[in-house]
């Protein structure tokens, strides 16, 4: 067996030291935290050669005393935790004394530090683990800590880092995070001379949202916020319309630490569901406040990761938050034309997309994109029915955007989580404008808030383009409707709404449907739910089930692809709860039922069918997560023929 053997010193350090900074944003992290936990109003962070060479991290907090500079640079010393009950509520950023000495063991660090109580400062002086110097020095109240020469003797170390550039978006990434979750403090941030990032300072979330991310992100977000039980949630959330490819531009922060938490993005998907096309995710900048005794953030070197004593609760107030969210922001699809206003925001979109990962930015093509602007506020029903696959429309030649909610009044009981959720949005006080940030462009909605206000003598019928789109005009507003998006989510809505309740159609001949052994087996563990669906579905044996009665709105012939469809959800979506699968097969349905495009249809068809989608104002989105809608003002269509 082998002889067992104590490691040296550096050897250990250099371990632990991997464990927490693993990189110049690691270090950059762990500094930030201190600062922010010695109380500071202003930090500064300026780094070199993407911080290989030079970080300096200087905050006007409470101070070193300097007979505990040498015990900070020593591993596991902390002033955060006196005693083992400290860790079942921790409340600070830092709390396990590892990264002033992490951090020494592996670069050249200099403190420089005073406290109020202090007539003159400490210099301290250690490089790679070894002290080399603690004198007086002159220095204003507050810490200034200066890293060089990163990894220079821990050569494995340093082959792993990537280049100056990257890891220097790396930091500027690790700054803007901490700057958004604490919007009290004003964060600067100087990468190789040049300043990128300074924010006032004022506790104001979402102008911290605009200074770090831009103006034009800050203003697609709309107001957030709600309590569960003891979970708190507040914040900003994207209009659906401003979805992204990726969740980079999702920020949670609990209890004041920038986190990554399953169990919120889940929540927020959740609540964007029907709204969003499948394969985009919304963007949020969501602050949660809870008991530090129900958060344990002791489970990962870097901090990121957390666990919650029940995350239920934690699940339902985001969900909920943004639910109501979204019925009080969401606003109907504008056209826009383009103007000075798309100039400027064509310079805002393209301006500094690769000098820092950090600074994120929507970069657009020069002509021809997708303007998003801010529109007065509307409230519509809650809902939750899920996102569907979608094809994107295509760009045209003016700008667009489009936002909407559905009503969702009923949710079974079968999935307690959501209907703790529905409860909440069923008690809560009635709709309310959400506040309003400063709009590029701003004008009336052209859809009644209530059914009852839909005035006829204000509609009229224009005609229909290339057998898809009815073009009408509503109160000086030409609008566009793909009817094929409408009157699926007309039928999706009637489905949901009549659900147990709907008579449905006896077949004169039942139709056999034959299916693979995993569809088979998945459609006969499931038939209550497709019989509570409208449909008459029993086992016929060898792999067939036979349908006796289908929903009304369904075509018979339709039949054998909507049972296959529903089947194979069944095969890859096994663990979903029973109102996932009611919602899969009221989509089938709709899909399937209603007109499609291409179709024919008279004139009176098509205007009695604007005219009820027009005084229908939750139709907002097909089940797909696609527009069914756009408007277009007098205005903008004298534009595009220079008329004004």
């Amino acid at each position: 067996m082998p002889k067992i053997n104590v490691m040296p010193k550096h050897i250990w350090e250099l371990i632990a030291a991997g464990e927490v900074v693993e990189r110049p944003a690691s270090a950059v992290k762990e500094l930030l935290e201190n600062s922010i936990d010695a109380g500071a109003s202003s930090i500064t962070v300026e780094i070199k050669n993407g911080g290989i060479t030079y970080i300096r991290v200087t905050d006007n907090g409470c101070g070193i005393a300097r007979e505990d500079i040498r015990n900070a640079f020593v591993s596991h010393a902390t002033s955060k935790v006196t005693d083992a009950d400290s860790l079942n509520a921790i409340f600070t950023l830092g709390f396990r004394g590892e990264a002033l000495a992490s951090i020494a063991a592996v670069s050249k660090a200099e403190m420089l530090t005073r406290t109020a109580d202090d007539e003159i400062g400490t210099r301290y002086l250690v490089e790679y683990g070894e002290e080399k110097l603690i004198d007086d020095a002159g220095c204003p109240i507050g810490t200034t800590v200066t890293i060089r020469d990163l990894f220079s003797k821990t050569p494995a170390r340093m082959k792993f880092l990537k280049k100056d550039v990257t890891e220097a978006n790396m930091v500027s990434a690790v700054v803007d995070r901490i700057a958004l979750s604490h919007p009290e403090i004003s964060f600067r941030f100087i990468r190789d001379g040049k300043q990128t990032l300074l924010t006032t300072g004022g506790n104001d979330l979402l102008a911290c949202a605009g200074e770090v991310l831009g103006r034009d992100f800050a203003q697609s977000l709309i107001p957030c916020s709600g309590e569960y039980g003891p979970v708190k949630v507040e914040g900003y959330i994207s209009k659906p319309a401003f979805s992204r490819p990726n969740r980079n531009m999702q920020f949670f922060f609990v209890n004041g630490r920038y986190v990554r938490t399953g169990t919120g993005s889940a929540a927020l998907n959740e609540a964007y569901k029907h709204s969003i096309m499948v394969g985009k995710f919304p963007c949020c900048v969501l602050r949660i406040s809870l008991a530090f005794s129900s958060v344990d953030v002791n489970v990962h070197p870097a901090k990121t990761e957390i666990r919650f004593t029940d995350e239920k609760p934690v699940f339902n107030a985001v969900y909920a938050a943004c639910r109501q969210a979204l019925e009080r922001g969401d606003t109907p699809g504008r056209i826009v034309t383009p103007s000075k206003n798309t100039e400027q925001l064509e310079e805002i979109y393209t301006r500094k997309t690769t000098e820092s990962a950090g600074q994120y930015r929507f970069a657009q093509p020069k002509k021809d994109f997708w303007q998003s602007v801010d529109l007065k506020t509307g409230s519509a029903p809650a809902e939750t029915p899920p996102a569907r696959p979608s094809e994107t429309p295509p760009a045209p030649k003016v700008s667009t955007t489009v936002t909407a909610r559905a009503p969702e009044k009923e949710i079974p009981a079968d999935d307690e989580r959501i209907e703790s959720i529905d409860d909440i949005l069923l008690s809560s006080p009635g709709k309310k404008s959400a506040e309003e940030s400063a709009p590029a462009v701003s004008a009336e909605t052209v859809l009644p808030k209530d059914p009852s206000e839909f005035d006829e003598e204000r509609f009229r019928y224009i005609g229909e383009a290339f057998k898809t789109y009815i073009i009408c005009e509503y109160d000086k507003k030409l609008v566009f409707i793909d009817k094929h998006a409408a009157h699926e989510r007309m039928i999706y809505e009637k489905l949901r709404k009549e659900s147990g309740e709907r008579t449905p159609q006896i077949l004169l001949t039942p139709v056999t449907v034959t299916l693979t052994k995993e569809e088979y087996a998945a459609v006969t563990e499931n038939l209550d739910i497709i019989n509570s669906a409208g449909f008459e579905a029993e086992d016929f044996g060898t792999g067939s089930v036979i349908i006796r009665e289908c929903p009304m709105e369904l075509s018979p012939d339709d039949l054998p692809d909507v049972i296959a469809e529903i089947a194979g959800r069944f095969v890859e979506k096994k663990q979903d709860v029973q109102f996932e699968k009611m919602d899969w097969i009221f989509h089938s349905v709709a899909c399937r039922s209603a007109i499609k495009a291409g179709d024919n249809a008279s004139r009176f068809e098509l205007e009695n069918f604007a005219k009820k989608l027009l005084s229908m104002p939750d139709i907002r989105y097909c089940p797909h997560g696609r527009p069914v809608l756009l408007e277009m003002t007098e205005r903008e269509l004298e534009k595009n023929f220079g008329r004004v």
